[in-house]
């Protein structure tokens, strides 16, 4: 974060100050929530949550360096030197600051938004956009209000690019963050059941992430998948196509931005041919999936659009990190594969995953799932969903762990025949331990809420 003044945080936040600090030579150069990893020059955030009020932490994190707090309850004593910003809602104060802060830099900011791929599209893109410039990207899943803001204050005068990922689970989230980002340039990965029983249908789903327009700015770009099934709709809202330039990419003919000869055998990467605006040119994508064509596709049409070559697009593809838990590929002694993609689920991006594994080379394949959340009343039908799809893959065996994922188990024994039920982690633990060996490819999947992770590194333990 570049230095801003206590006048310019007053003013950003419409706070009033508190106490008698009004020091014109006061910088602060960072904001906190946290009195453990205050930094001098910060100015800390009192948030209230469920569980924790920040206005009892204001005192220690001002005495760790900080060099004031936004607060929305006066402490009625002031800590001599130290300013105090008193607001309504601290949370939204900090979306107001980085609204405020993205006003300073005239850059390009990209936003993305969707039901699954959103990290890794964000990932890619960003791998794509720093063989040419400065970038900066959303750190791991900060997409939320509090996140996006923070990686929006991370902006400096070295910044040339940045690449903003925005989740949601309610109606208006995605417009509140897509008005502090304010995006040239938007996607939409795709439409899928995410937070289905909160928002209650795909429709309101297509919906609520259409709300990324709202903040996009008159003649942007946005680049869309377009072999979702709703996504190609957006071609017939004629307000949208006169407001905004659309570029699809996916398989189908319709897309500017195709992949042909697709090929996902290979053990660390998949490869294709992109037939592009740009010529047609080939692909390798230093991960697994047939899934992985949409990424690259939409951060190559991202990266021709701000000046890239073809040749820079393909070395920022195969340059491509995945966030950690995001079918991270781990191999293991005696030709053990492990896809650890324990960070969260959806039925379409469990069908995915479950779709990889299918593809590796190995003597036996073993998938470990888990439960989906925030699937409501579709809860029991989507997860029998999964297993009807895994029944009819060349899998070994099955471990379905949880309460919903018996639905996947108790589907998948219709095509396969090493399918386990288990209540409970530990349970799951013994079963992994009888069915551990060699040239195994294993896939550990599940929601956030599972902490899957658990398993997958004991299955790791047991192979190395």
């Amino acid at each position: 974060m570049e230095a801003i003044t206590l006048q310019d945080l007053v003013q950003a936040v419409k706070g009033t100050l508190l106490g008698n600090c009004r020091e014109e030579k006061i910088r602060i150069t960072g904001t906190s929530s946290d009195n453990r990893t205050i930094q001098e020059g910060d100015v800390f955030f009192a948030f209230v949550g469920e569980k924790a009020d920040g206005h009892r932490f204001v005192k220690a994190a001002l005495e760790a360096g900080a060099a004031g707090a936004v607060v929305s309850k006066d402490p009625g004593e002031y800590v001599p030197g130290k300013f105090y910003v008193l607001v309504p809602d601290t949370i939204l104060a900090l979306g107001d600051l980085a609204r405020w802060y993205r006003g300073q830099f005239d850059i390009p900011v990209i936003g993305i938004t969707g039901s699954v791929g959103k990290t890794t599209t964000k990932d890619m893109i960003a791998s794509v956009l720093s063989e040419k410039f400065e970038t900066l990207k959303t750190e791991g899943n900060y997409n939320n209000n509090i996140g996006l803001p923070r990686t929006i204050l991370g902006l400096c005068h070295k910044t040339q690019m940045a690449v903003i990922e925005m989740g949601m689970n309610h109606p208006g989230e995605i417009d509140y963050l897509v008005h502090i980002a304010q995006p040239e340039t938007v996607t939409i990965t795709n439409i899928g059941d995410a937070h289905i029983g909160i928002l209650g249908s795909k429709e309101n789903i297509f919906k609520a992430k259409c709300e990324i327009f709202g903040g996009l700015k008159d003649g942007g770009l946005a680049v869309m998948n377009g072999d979702d099934a709703y996504l190609p709709r957006l071609r017939e809202d004629e307000k949208k196509q006169e407001e905004f330039a659309f570029t699809y990419v996916g398989e189908g003919e319709d897309c500017s931005w195709r992949a042909v000869d697709i090929e996902e055998s290979a053990q660390q990467s998949m490869s294709f041919t992109a037939v592009t605006p740009l010529g047609t040119f080939p692909v390798r994508v230093p991960a697994l999936g047939h899934h992985m064509i949409y990424p690259a596709l939409t951060a190559a049409a991202i990266g021709a659009h701000y000046g890239l070559t073809a040749e820079e697009i393909q070395a920022g593809i195969a340059h491509y990190v995945p966030t950690k838990m995001r079918m991270e590929t781990l191999h293991l002694p005696e030709n053990v594969v492990l896809y650890n993609d324990t960070y969260n689920a959806n039925p379409q991006s469990m069908m995915a995953a479950l779709r990889t594994l299918s593809h590796t080379e190995a003597k036996r394949k073993i998938a470990v799932l888990g439960d989906m959340g925030e699937l409501g009343e579709s809860e029991e039908t989507l997860h029998r969903e999964v297993g009807r799809y895994a029944a009819g893959l060349p899998l070994d065996a099955l471990v379905a762990v949880g309460r919903a994922a018996k639905f996947i188990g108790q589907e998948a024994a219709d095509g396969l025949s090493g399918v386990y039920c288990c209540e409970s982690k530990e349970e799951a633990k013994e079963v992994i331990r009888k069915l551990a060996g060699p040239e195994t490819a294993w896939l550990f999947k599940a929601s956030r809420f599972m902490a899957f992770e658990e398993l997958a590194k004991y299955a790791e333990s047991l192979c190395r």
